[in-house]
């Protein structure tokens, strides 16, 4: 059982560092309480991951040994994968994003959430926004 939902935004925050002093010490606090939870992610997530990472690369901001010791580190953490995101893609998750006005890719997380009754641990203010409206925790944050 995973404790929680992670967003891509936090994890790109573990390697792509943020100005916002906020998100940042967040992401931080999401990565060291590994020491005794796991996460749950849909199965786009590693997608999303490399299409963020690709994106960097080819803007001259990182290189490819970075990538590939960055996804080393990743692939070490108790990060789970949903195998039944697919099928509620063209149900639940085309209705929270239409009801929250957010991208498939962020209304599978909090779909996921949901579902799964999981906090989410998510950067992004649209998908934060939907989750306390939704009723779901952010995790490791005060309401």
């Amino acid at each position: 059982m995973s404790d929680f939902v992670l967003d891509n935004s936090v994890t790109m925050r573990w390697f792509m560092h943020s100005n916002k002093a906020h998100d940042q010490a967040y992401s931080i606090s999401v990565l060291q309480s590994f020491s005794d939870s796991s996460a749950l992610v849909p199965n786009l997530w590693h997608l999303e991951a490399v299409s963020a990472l690709l994106g960097s690369e080819r803007r001259g901001e990182v290189t490819e040994g970075q990538i590939e010791s960055y996804l080393t580190k990743l692939d070490k953490l108790p990060i789970f994968v949903d195998t039944q995101t697919t099928h509620n893609a063209f149900g639940r998750t085309l209705a929270l994003a239409r009801a929250f006005n957010l991208s498939s890719y962020d209304a599978s997380y909090l779909e996921l959430a949901i579902r799964e009754s999981l906090p989410i641990a998510t950067l992004d203010k649209k998908l934060k926004k939907a989750a306390t409206q939704s009723n779901v925790e952010l995790f490791l944050e005060q309401r």
